[in-house]
């Protein structure tokens, strides 16, 4: 006669813990706005509510989303020019990368495999190394941009060892929010009461007399970290020929550069990299936000060969920086797959450059129109920066005067007015910036058409012909509203 599992099933079941009240998956789905706000108030960020609200962005309840589109709970459809800061480079939930995920899941294959080497990170691996130019072929996968940097910069200083290890980095750089690349993020918000790392230094962004001066007075600096084209900082770029005096100075002191590419990367400038531009090479770059074919979180760093195994080559050195829990994930790996064949098959970075070209010439046209509301169109391919006056040059020359000295408290309303009332009144998403609040920066997926190019400068050319005042007293209308 077999005994059961427990002595005293009724003992057992007394003994089981409480099981709490719990959201099932359908639960979460079929959530109304309100409760969702009240739980994300109650558990994720109550101060970021306080921004949602300020936009309207607290009103919205995303039900799914399709190509350029978000499809909202009430049928509401809005074009995303957005683009989750460059994370949906292929459109929402592209065909090709879901089919792919599903016959993963459909097969059973293996998910979590770190006792074994893994086919879809290795292949995702070389793919990427065939991808990239020069002799940049060793990969390490991670699953955000912030780790993806993390894993660039310690390769870098292990490399050049304790005496070469100070790092130099620019102004106004975002490299990702973690400990480490939190030190080279020039944001005093975001550093906030943080006790970084102290062997940095910072110099302005794109002024090579800087960096030579730094490199040739400081021996210790042995690390340039910078991104290629600076997103938070307002989409801002080097001038030209930057990026090959660098590697000249890199080359002459024995620095190692380190290229974030962690937004401007994958096609978004219409090249695999924006530094391909300028027909240079790092020595260490780093991916992430659409590398997962905007489905999955997904980041790489890519190094030199002879730069990585300086660094890990050895066995007893293998394992300092190996491969995290969640690096390489199956179905990330598959999607990051299946998205850069995607990527090349279906002509999006030529796609980026040419929409790019037609929008960046439409908005120039917008300048011209609203000179008064528009200080600067610059950008490249599907990654650009709309910068408006501050709220005094939009003003009569009477009110100019007064109101200037109060453009640095006021700075970003603008946009906040103008991101607003393109969702609300136009069904537009768009984005803004950390640094230059004065700055809209348009990202959507590499996927966009001609014809979600005009939507989006037809609806921007009608608000702006609005004019100051009435941008300014629709926006307090609407929150007026808002608040009941």
């Amino acid at each position: 006669m077999s005994m059961p599992a427990f002595k005293n099933e009724d003992a057992a079941m007394t003994n089981a813990p409480a099981r709490p009240k719990l959201y099932s998956v359908e639960d979460a789905k079929n959530l109304d706005v309100n409760t969702v706000k009240d739980l994300f108030t109650a558990h994720i960020n109550p101060g970021q509510v306080h921004f949602l609200k300020l936009l309207g962005f607290d009103k919205i309840l995303v039900d799914r989303a399709e190509g350029m589109h978000y499809i909202t709970k009430d049928g509401r459809k809005i074009l995303d020019f957005f683009g989750g800061f460059c994370s949906v480079a292929f459109g929402h939930n592209h065909p090709r990368i879901i089919a792919a995920r599903q016959k993963f899941q459909d097969e059973n294959r293996h998910e979590i495999c770190m006792a074994f080497m893994s086919q879809y990170a290795s292949a995702l691996a070389a793919n990427l190394a065939a991808i990239s130019p020069g002799d940049l072929d060793m990969v390490f996968l991670g699953s955000t941009g912030s780790e993806a940097m993390e894993a660039a910069l310690k390769v870098a200083e292990q490399a050049q060892g304790p005496a070469r290890s100070k790092i130099l980095h620019a102004a106004n750089s975002f490299h990702g929010k973690t400990k480490g690349v939190l030190s080279v993020t020039d944001s005093s918000l975001y550093q906030s009461q943080f006790k970084l790392v102290d062997n940095r230094v910072k110099v302005p962004f794109g002024d090579i007399e800087a960096i030579r001066q730094a490199l040739e007075s400081d021996k210790s600096i042995g690390i340039v970290v910078m991104e290629t084209i600076q997103g938070g900082g307002g989409i801002v770029e080097a001038p030209l020929g930057f990026w090959r005096e660098l590697r000249v100075l890199c080359d002459k002191h024995d620095v190692l550069w380190v290229a974030d590419e962690v937004q401007c990367g994958l096609g978004r400038t219409g090249q695999f990299f924006a530094f391909e531009r300028d027909g240079v090479v790092p020595d260490v770059t780093a991916l992430a936000k659409a590398l997962g074919g905007s489905k999955a979180a997904m980041g790489a760093m890519i190094a030199r060969r002879e730069l990585y195994m300086k660094a890990y080559g050895k066995p007893k050195t293998a394992l300092i920086h190996a491969q995290a829990t969640f690096g390489g994930m199956g179905e990330a790996c598959i999607s990051a797959i299946e998205g850069l064949n995607v990527l090349y098959e279906e002509d999006l970075m030529g796609n980026a450059q040419r929409q790019g070209d037609y929008l960046i010439e439409r908005l120039n046209g917008l300048r011209a129109k609203y000179p008064s509301l528009l200080k600067e169109i610059r950008g490249r391919g599907l990654m650009i920066g709309v910068e408006f006056n501050d709220i005094s040059e939009t003003l009569p020359f009477g009110l100019k005067h007064m109101v200037a000295l109060l453009d640095d408290k006021l700075k970003g309303s603008l946009c906040g007015f103008i991101g607003a009332l393109l969702l609300k009144d136009y069904d537009v998403l768009v984005a803004f910036t950390e640094y230059n609040r004065n700055v809209i920066r348009l990202e959507p997926p590499l996927i966009a058409t001609r014809e979600d190019c005009d939507t989006f400068i037809d609806a921007l050319d009608d608000l702006l012909g609005r004019g100051i005042t009435k941008i300014v007293t629709d926006y307090l209308r609407k929150v007026a509203v808002a608040k009941g």
